[in-house]
């Protein structure tokens, strides 16, 4: 019989169970909107950097000049790997996904900068400083070393952005690719306490490292239910082939219970605002870089789910139109989700800091279903199993 000594709600996937109080970012989903740390999200689009909206979500507020250079400055001294990293990433299998690369070395770190000095202010900044600036390297090295190709060392000369696409092209990439690719850094920063997030903390609320941190919620990001729809969505509109086929595959889609990659959230009941940002960057891109015919599959796509769908409040969600801006970068399928991660570095960060300042260590329960005083059997006895005559 069920244990009937707990008298609580089962919520499957603690679903709207609020499980820590937060300063750092805020949703309304119903109008939507995003900000962090009260900023809208499309203010920080349109006039931040990536590197300062970081600063803003991990150290609370916005940097003054001198404080943005100082933060600059340290993350680009820092942007190198040890080698021993390097040759751990050339032993990888070419054919591993980039995000078990990405775990594993995010995880390795430690192993370098294994201080665990948690009570220090200067152990805190110094490992927001590695893993804002080591991220990118790993990921970019590891796309270059799995296609036989030795690392690019960072270019001190680029910005945060330009420096990674960079390091991932071997090309110093247009100001405007640049300017994209950093706004879209700032977009994928940070979304209040999602599945990755919520890993981050209670992996934090045990003490431990920062490293294996983010490498719990980088495991976490990995997984098609929350990290992977960019990918998905992409390949979904390969998959269409053409602007005729739209309607038929949602009507299919509906009709089979099917999930629309790129559709719907669990927060927002309307269009996500990154999504909106996204399509317009996205514009952008093929002014200067050429169109790409998925986009007109998209904007069909989108017409037709919401025709179909947004009286259920099934929208674009920020994963539709990041695939089609990364793809017109240049950037792997595979690398779609990495990229988010090297921008939620920020988010967990800040997170893991907020959760050190009032740290309770996690230890939900649970609602035991199974039976009680059950008698051990010998295994002549059970079910299957045959007894020797001999």
């Amino acid at each position: 019989m069920p244990d009937s000594s707990y008298q609580c709600d089962y919520i499957p996937g603690l679903s709207n169970v609020p499980v820590a109080q937060s300063s750092i970012s805020h949703v309304d989903g119903q109008r939507g909107r995003l900000e962090y740390r009260g900023i809208p999200i499309t203010e920080l689009a349109e006039k931040s950097s990536f590197i300062e909206t970081a600063y803003l979500l991990i150290w609370g507020e916005l940097p003054t000049r001198s404080e943005l250079e100082a933060f600059n400055q340290e993350i680009q001294q820092h942007r190198r790997i040890k080698y021993r990293i390097r040759d751990m990433l050339k032993c990888f299998p070419e054919t591993g996904h980039p995000m078990d690369a990405l775990q594993t070395s995010a995880a390795a770190l430690g192993l370098f900068y294994a201080q665990r000095d948690l009570n220090n202010p200067d152990y805190i900044r110094q490992a927001v400083v590695q893993l804002l600036a080591q991220i990118p390297t790993m990921v970019a090295a590891f796309e270059l070393i799995r296609h036989g190709n030795d690392p690019v060392m960072p270019n001190d000369d680029l910005d945060y952005a330009a420096n990674f696409l960079y390091m991932l092209t071997e090309q110093v990439p247009s100001p405007l690719a640049a300017q994209v690719f950093d706004r879209c850094l700032i977009l994928h920063a940070e979304h209040t306490m999602n599945t990755s997030t919520f890993s981050a903390l209670v992996t934090a609320s045990t003490l431990t490292d920062p490293y294996g941190v983010i490498a719990s919620a980088v495991g976490t990001l990995a997984g098609p239910l929350h990290g992977g729809a960019a990918e998905d969505a992409l390949e979904m509109l390969e998959t269409i082939g053409s602007v005729e086929k739209v309607s038929a595959y949602v009507d299919q889609c509906i009709e089979n219970h099917q999930k629309i990659m790129g559709f719907g959230h669990r927060v927002y009941k309307v269009k996500d605002p990154r999504a909106s940002i996204l399509q317009n960057l996205a514009e952008q891109l093929f002014a200067e870089l050429g169109y790409d015919p998925y986009y007109d599959i998209a904007l069909e796509l989108e017409r037709v789910i919401e025709d179909r769908l947004g009286s259920k409040g099934i929208y674009a969600n920020v994963d539709f139109y990041s695939g089609l801006v990364y793809h017109r970068l240049g950037i792997p399928k595979d690398l779609f989700t990495p990229m988010f991660a090297i921008a939620r570095v920020a988010g967990w960060l800040a997170h893991w800091k907020e959760q050190l300042e009032a740290n309770r260590i996690f230890r939900p329960t649970q609602i035991y279903t199974g039976e009680h005083q059950m008698a051990y059997r010998p295994i002549t006895q059970r079910s299957g199993q045959q007894v020797d005559a001999n």
